[in-house]
């Protein structure tokens, strides 16, 4: 299991496990963290499960390809490390990963 923490807009902490190979945004949704819209599922075709990776992951976490790109332009508050959970596949690698929530999605 991979530990990740996802850190709500006003501090407030959510430490989940996930199992390696499913997305940041499938932890969050399966462990009920608020914030996390997923509106369409995990498909990338909306940036209801935007995030903003902390500066200490973004290697591992990879870049945002094209389509991400695309979907990000409508994402509130976008910042450098914004990307969408739906497009980060959890890593044993990641344990630990710090995710912050935008005060809204979309």
């Amino acid at each position: 299991m991979t530990r990740i923490i996802f850190i709500e807009s006003d501090g407030t902490r959510h430490e989940v496990d996930a199992e390696p190979g499913a997305t940041v945004m499938e932890a969050a949704v399966n462990n009920m963290v608020p914030g996390i819209d997923a509106d369409c599922g995990g498909a990338c075709a909306c940036a209801t499960c935007h995030v903003y990776i902390d500066e200490a992951f973004t290697d591992k976490t990879g870049t945002a390809e094209s389509m991400e790109e695309s979907m990000l332009d409508f994402a509130s508050d976008m910042k450098t490390n914004s990307r969408l959970s739906c497009q980060i596949n959890i890593s044993k690698e990641m344990d630990g990963l710090i995710v912050r929530l935008p005060r809204s999605q979309g």
